[in-house]
C-alpha cells in the first residue's frame, strides 16, 4: 500500500494532507510521538495496510531518540544483569538493521578495552568471559563473522597500534565489535520517510491533546488550526511524556550524558574506546569516533532524574557528569583530557519503568505494551536497538482492540522491510557519491549530489573547515520534512552538537531555508 508522494516528506505534503484530514478525519491507526518508537509503529502499521497518521508536536527525532551513543548494541552488558531475554532480542535486532533494514547508516565498529598493570585480574577474567557470551548471542542471532567479527585479545603493540593515544604501560586489550550508526536521528527521519512512502500520514509541529482510545485532537502548531481525530486505535509511543498523555504510567527517567571532542584530543581516534567504571559491574564510558567526521562522543551517565521535576525538552549535562566522563576516560590515556577538549555535550532522558532496583543503572533496558480496556495502547522503555521489536508488540496489541479486531490485516513485515536509501553493500559501493554522503544517504546520495550539481548555492560547506553541504541542507527541506533552521542543524545533521559549529553555519542554513524551505 502507498500513496502520492512517496518517501517524499516537505511542508507541501504536510500542507495537503493536513488538509485532506480535515475533511476526512477518521483513520485506522493514530500513532502520538515521533521518535524512532513512534516512526516504527507507523512503518510496521502502515506496512500491514493500515491507513495511519503519526502525530509529532516538534519534529522528527526531537526527544531521546536523538541523545543516544548512536550504537546499535549486541546486548552484551543485560547479559551481564541476567537480562537474557533482552541481550539475545537486542542481538537479533541488531543483524537485522546491519544485514537488511539500514545498512547504510550502520557499520561494524572495532570497540578496544585496553588493561595496564593495575587492571584487576578478575575484571580481566570476568570480561574476556562476557565477549565469548557476546560471540554466542552473535551466532545465536545469524549475523555472520562477514558481518561482526569474532572478539579476541590484542597484544601490547597492537593495542598502541590501533589507539595511539594510550598510556605506556597498557600491557594488551580485548578487541570486540559492535554496531555503530552514522547518526541516530537519521535513522528516525528513515524509518518516518518509509512509513510515509506505505501510505502513513507524518504530521509534525502537530501537538495531541485529549488523547483516548479513539482518537485525539489535533492542533497544527504552525497554524493554530484543530482537527478532532476519529481513530480505530491509538498508540501513544512519547517516551518519558507518556504519563503525561496517558494517566498510570509509571516511569523512572534517568539522564545519559556524552561530550563531543574533537577528535585530535584523542590522537585521532579511529576505533571505539572501552573504560571499565571502577567499582561497577559491567558499566563502561566509550569513546566513539563519528563517521565521517572530526568529532568523538564520549558517554555515558545513568543519573536518576527527581521524580518531582518538570521534564525539560532539551536535558542539560551536569557538571558532575562532564568530570566523571573525563575522568574515566582519562584514566587509560597517556595525556589526560580536560575541560578545554569538550567541544559541545548532549543528555538524553531514557524512559525507564520504575521497578526494584536502587540505581537507574540496574533497571531492565525491557520494553512494556500496556493496553488499559478503554485507553491508547502505550509502548514504554526499551532501546533504539530494538524499536522494530518494539512496534511490531504494539501494533499487534491494537490489532486487538474492538475497532481493529475485525480488520484482515497482514502478518508484521519489517524484520525484512529496508528502509529509504537501505542496499546490499556492493549495490551501495556502486553508488556515484562521496562515502561520507553514502553513509548518510545510502542509495540516494545521488540525488544529494545532483541538487548541488544544479545549483552553486549547494556546492559549498555550510561552515569553513566543515563537511556538510548545503545540499544537504536543501535535501532535509525537500525531501526529508525539515521545516525550519533547528530542524536542519539539530537533527537532519548534527552540526548544532557542537554551540561554536551551529553559529557558523548559521548564515548558510538561513539562506537555503529562504530558498527552498516553500516547496
Amino acid at each position: 500500500m502507498g500513496k502520492p508522494g512517496g518517501s517524499t516528506l516537505n511542508a507541501g505534503r504536510r500542507s495537503r494532507e493536513l488538509a485532506q484530514l480535515a475533511d476526512r478525519p477518521a483513520v485506522d491507526l493514530l500513532v502520538v510521538g515521533g521518535g524512532i518508537t513512534g516512526a516504527g509503529v507507523a512503518l510496521d502499521a502502515a506496512s500491514r495496510g493500515l491507513s495511519v497518521v503519526l502525530a509529532e508536536r516538534a519534529d522528527l527525532a526531537n526527544g531521546t531518540s536523538r541523545w543516544s551513543s548512536k550504537l546499535v548494541h549486541g546486548g552484551l552488558r543485560y547479559l551481564a544483569h541476567g537480562d537474557v531475554a533482552v541481550a539475545h532480542e537486542s542481538a537479533v535486532e541488531r543483524g537485522r538493521i546491519m544485514g537488511v533494514i539500514a545498512p547504510h547508516l550502520c557499520r561494524a565498529l572495532p570497540m578496544v578495552l585496553p588493561f595496564t598493570p593495575d587492571s584487576p585480574r578478575r575484571a580481566r577474567l570476568e570480561t574476556r568471559a562476557g565477549l565469548a557470551a557476546g560471540d554466542l548471542l552473535r551466532l545465536a542471532a545469524w549475523t555472520g563473522r562477514g558481518r561482526l567479527p569474532a572478539a579476541r585479545q590484542l597484544s601490547r603493540s597492537d593495542t598502541l597500534a590501533a589507539v595511539p593515544g594510550l598510556r605506556p604501560d597498557t600491557t594488551g586489550a580485548f578487541l570486540s565489535f559492535d554496531g555503530q550508526l552514522t547518526d541516530d536521528a537519521r535513522l528516525v527521519v528513515c524509518v518516518a520517510r518509509t512509513a510515509a512512502a506505505h501510505g502513513a500520514v507524518i504530521l509534525t509541529r502537530c501537538e495531541a491533546s485529549a488523547v483516548s482510545g479513539g482518537g485525539a485532537t489535533l492542533t497544527d502548531r504552525l497554524t493554530g488550526e484543530s482537527i478532532a481525530l476519529s481513530a480505530r486505535a491509538v498508540v501513544t509511543a512519547a517516551g518519558v511524556w507518556a504519563g503525561d498523555l496517558v494517566p498510570g504510567v509509571d516511569l523512572r527517567p534517568s539522564r545519559g550524558t556524552h561530550l563531543v571532542l574533537a577528535d585530535w584530543g584523542l590522537a585521532g581516534l579511529r576505533t571505539g574506546l572501552t573504560v571499565p567504571v571502577p567499582g561497577e559491574r559491567a558499566r563502561f564510558v566509550f569513546a566513539l569516533p563519528v563517521p565521517g567526521e572530526r568529532r568523538v562522543y564520549v558517554g555515558l551517565t545513568d543519573e536518576p532524574v527527581d521524580p518531582g521535576q518538570e521534564l525539560p525538552e532539551v536535558p542539560e549535562p551536569s557538571e558532575a557528569e562532564i568530570d566523571f566522563l573525563l575522568a574515566t576516560i582519562s584514566s587509560v590515556l597517556a595525556t589526560p583530557l580536560s575541560r578545554a577538549d569538550v567541544a559541545g555535550s548532549y543528555a538524553g532522558l531514557r524512559p525507564l519503568l520504575a521497578g526494584r532496583a536502587d540505581s537507574t543503572a540496574d533497571l531492565s533496558r525491557k520494553h512494556t505494551v500496556l493496553a488499559p480496556p478503554d485507553g491508547p495502547v502505550t509502548v514504554v522503555g526499551g532501546k533504539l536497538t530494538t524499536y522494530r521489536r518494539m512496534a511490531q508488540d504494539a501494533v499487534d496489541a491494537a490489532l486487538r482492540r474492538p475497532g481493529l479486531a475485525a480488520r484482515t490485516v497482514g502478518p508484521c513485515r519489517t524484520m525484512r522491510l529496508p528502509l529509504v536509501g537501505a542496499a546490499p553493500p556492493a549495490e551501495l559501493r556502486s553508488v556515484a557519491a562521496p562515502a561520507r554522503l553514502v553513509a548518510r544517504y545510502g542509495t540516494e546520495a545521488g540525488d544529494v549530489i545532483a541538487l548541488a550539481q544544479a545549483d552553486p548555492l549547494l556546492r559549498e560547506p555550510v561552515m569553513p573547515g566543515g563537511a556538510t553541504i548545503a545540499a544537504e541542507l536543501a535535501f532535509g527541506l525537500l525531501r526529508e520534512g525539515a521545516l525550519d533552521v533547528g530542524d536542519l542543524l539539530d537533527r537532519r545533521t548534527r552540526i548544532g552538537l557542537v554551540a561554536a559549529d551551529r553559529h557558523r553555519a548559521l548564515p548558510a542554513a538561513e539562506t537555503v531555508l529562504q530558498k527552498y524551505g516553500a516547496c
